[in-house]
């Protein structure tokens, strides 16, 4: 079964904000799997736009990670990632097939 990742793409408006929602996603996060790929880090936009921070975070299914999105347990941290933030997220399905 393929994986499941949120991708997102972030411009942090208020620092102090969004620190409150790094703390508040914790418990949905760990509810439901998470894993974090990658959390801020070095970056290069070669093509099309970008926002500042960049995360990729794994579950084990893409039913997982839309559960985790659509959960009570994050509408909290989603609320306070509105005040602080302007963001990018999409949940999407991996690819589980053959490598070239």
């Amino acid at each position: 079964m393929a994986k499941g990742y949120w991708i997102g793409r972030v411009d942090v408006t208020d620092m102090d904000a969004y620190k409150e929602y790094v703390a508040a996603n914790a418990e949905a996060f760990r509810t439901y799997g998470a894993r974090f790929l990658v959390r801020g880090g070095a970056f290069e936009c070669v093509e099309g736009a970008a926002r500042a921070r960049n995360v990729v975070i794994e579950f084990d299914s893409y039913d997982q990670a839309l559960a985790c999105y659509r959960s009570d347990a994050y509408a909290h941290a989603k609320s306070l990632r509105e005040k602080a933030a302007v963001s990018d997220i999409i949940v999407i399905e991996g690819y589980d097939g053959p490598q070239p």
